[in-house]
């Protein structure tokens, strides 16, 4: 990845126990310059488009894609505002399944519900009792159609597997009515999964602009601690004077 080539290094007071003196310092790249640019591109986001990653896809072939250039895959990341690649691009469905047993231990914790989470709910004047995918717990429940509207006898249940009647009665709970869904731990983690797919990316057309002013934001600007503008030193607090 072309990315680190881009950033600036900082020399940094040793650590090692075989240094020559106090004063030796190791030079690393500055991974933090990376804030600037998030800064600038939340100031920008016109300049941004949404795609969906495609399964197995990874940041080198999104790269590919788009720009012709697998070694710019480290725009893809960034502009993604990824900072921890193994925990924010998405896995392939297949792993999903892996991942998910390693987490939770077992196929039964696997499958155990984490919560519920409700369906729409309207009346007879087609008004919204209740909106849908609330993240609700097993004892969740609504006053029941008299208690709400005076003139309401019936609420519709809207679910992707099709409507139903709640007929009228004082609540209508999670376990009497259905009116929420129980989403399991592995579901949880595929829904997770599919979230991730969805990134923001950076048009072609202001490509080259973004690499040049990429470098411009992560160079650094003349300040006591400036060698070049590609590197600078942090302070010595072991160096004693003479």
């Amino acid at each position: 990845m072309s990315y680190f080539k881009e950033l600036p290094n900082i020399a940094y007071q040793s650590p090692l126990l075989d240094k020559n003196s106090s004063r030796d310092f190791i030079v690393i790249k500055n991974i933090f310059r990376r804030a600037k640019l998030f800064d600038f591109l939340k100031a920008n986001v016109n300049l941004l488009d949404k795609l969906i990653i495609k399964d197995g896809a990874r940041p080198d072939m999104v790269a590919e894609d788009l720009y012709g250039d697998p070694t710019l895959d480290y725009v893809v990341i960034l502009v993604a505002g990824i900072t921890n690649i193994h925990h924010q691009w998405p896995l392939q469905d297949y792993q999903v399944y892996d991942f998910s047993l390693e987490k939770y231990g077992s196929e039964v914790e696997m499958n155990k519900i984490k919560y519920y989470e409700t369906f729409e709910i309207r009346d007879e004047q087609d008004r919204q009792i209740l909106p849908p995918n609330l993240i609700v717990d097993a004892d969740f429940k609504i006053d029941g159609t008299s208690h709400k509207f005076p003139n309401t006898t019936r609420y519709t249940v809207r679910a992707q597997t099709g409507n139903r009647q709640l007929d009228d009665k004082d609540e209508f709970t999670v376990a009497t009515d259905n009116i929420a869904r129980a989403v399991t731990n592995l579901e949880y983690e595929y829904t997770q999964n599919e979230k991730r797919r969805e990134i923001d990316v950076l048009r072609t057309s202001y490509l080259q602009n973004f690499i040049s002013d990429f470098r411009d934001v992560v160079r650094y600007g003349k300040n006591s601690r400036y060698i070049t503008s590609s590197l600078v030193a942090t302070e010595n607090t072991e160096a004693v004077n003479p």
